[in-house]
């Protein structure tokens, strides 16, 4: 008897359980289903972009063959370098031919015959280091200055704040640069004013990403400080922070624990527009610094007209700026998924 009564519990336990599995499941399916949607889309407008590179390109006088010619080189050399490159055929022929060998990672040739992938091996790394320290200085002091302006609406800490970072949001990369090389290297010599590369072809020192990092960051610190500072004071007329507060809890812990959480999916939203604006405020900055990056190919490559060099950086580019989109996508998901 009692044996009957345990399997007919045991049977009714799963067949409760088995609605929430599969609601759970559907649920699964179609978070699934909208990145992969997600991903589609971002794949998409990173294939019209390499198509606007490969037609904006197209439309500058001259082309990579005259570019890269040598003094005194004859227009038969020229038009033989021209059929080597594959300029003598048009673009809507040459850009689906790169297009269906960039999932294999083969980024084509450059025009002075070198593989573009091997053209970026050392210095997209060091662009990534730029570009994520920049993001992570970027994101702290945005957080902290954001909290401290939120924690005495209106008060001195909330005008400063809105004051700076005004002034830092209208500041271009390439007069922050210039500033820092003023203070921070010609009048104290704290810091080099270029770049020394170590064998590896990475920076040889710490201290030579310092001024780098500072005038990317300097700018984004100013938007994203804004965009920290709105997103709390909008959750700080939410129902459930106006009830922490008449629940006696101090302003940090309100803040903190009650503001903060649902202010994520704008913060996100913001630091990853400001992937893009770090990555392509680099191009300046690493110019100025002499940084071993992509600015330096980047500025060469346009100068040549190299078509698959600035196509393989914008494609590198835009796959970091995509993956850093689809991350705050999730997080503002997650975020609001989690309201109750």
């Amino acid at each position: 008897m009692a044996g009957a009564l345990s399997e007919a519990a045991i049977e009714g336990a799963e067949a409760a359980a088995a609605p929430a599995a599969a609601s759970a499941l559907r649920r699964s399916l179609r978070a699934v289903g909208r990145t992969g949607v997600v991903l589609a889309k971002r794949a998409l407008m990173l294939a019209v972009l390499l198509a606007v590179v490969f037609a904006a390109i197209e439309l500058l006088p001259g082309d990579a063959a005259s570019a890269t010619s040598e003094r005194g080189e004859s227009a038969a050399d020229t038009a033989a370098r021209r059929r080597l490159l594959g300029l003598d055929r048009p673009v809507w022929e040459r850009f689906p031919d790169w297009m269906t060998a960039l999932p294999t990672g083969d980024l084509g040739t450059s025009a002075r015959g070198e593989h573009v992938t091997d053209l970026l091996a050392a210095p997209f790394p060091n662009t990534l280091l730029l570009g994520a320290t920049a993001f992570a200085v970027t994101l702290a002091a945005a957080l902290a200055l954001g909290c401290w302006a939120a924690l005495r609406p209106g008060g001195t800490a909330d005008r400063i704040v809105g004051f700076a970072s005004g002034i830092a949001l209208a500041l271009p990369e390439f007069v922050v640069s210039i500033g820092l090389l003023l203070v921070l290297s010609l009048w104290t010599g704290w810091l080099p004013a270029v770049t020394l590369t170590a064998p590896d072809g990475s920076p040889a020192s710490w201290t030579m990403l310092v001024m780098p990092v500072l005038a990317l960051t300097v700018p984004q610190i100013g938007w994203n400080a804004r965009i920290v500072r709105g997103a709390l004071a909008d959750q700080a007329a939410a129902p459930h922070v106006a009830a922490a507060r008449l629940d006696g809890l101090s302003p940090r812990r309100v803040l903190l624990r009650h503001a903060l959480p649902g202010a994520w999916p704008a913060i996100a939203t913001g630091a990853a527009t400001s992937t893009g604006m770090l990555l392509g405020g680099a191009v300046v900055v690493e110019t100025l610094f002499n940084y071993p990056g992509l600015g330096t190919v980047l500025s060469g490559a346009v100068a040549d007209r190299d078509t698959p060099v600035i196509a393989g950086v914008v494609a590198c580019t835009g796959a970091v700026i995509s993956l850093v989109l689809l991350c705050a996508d999730l997080v503002r998901a997650r975020t609001l998924g989690a309201r109750p």
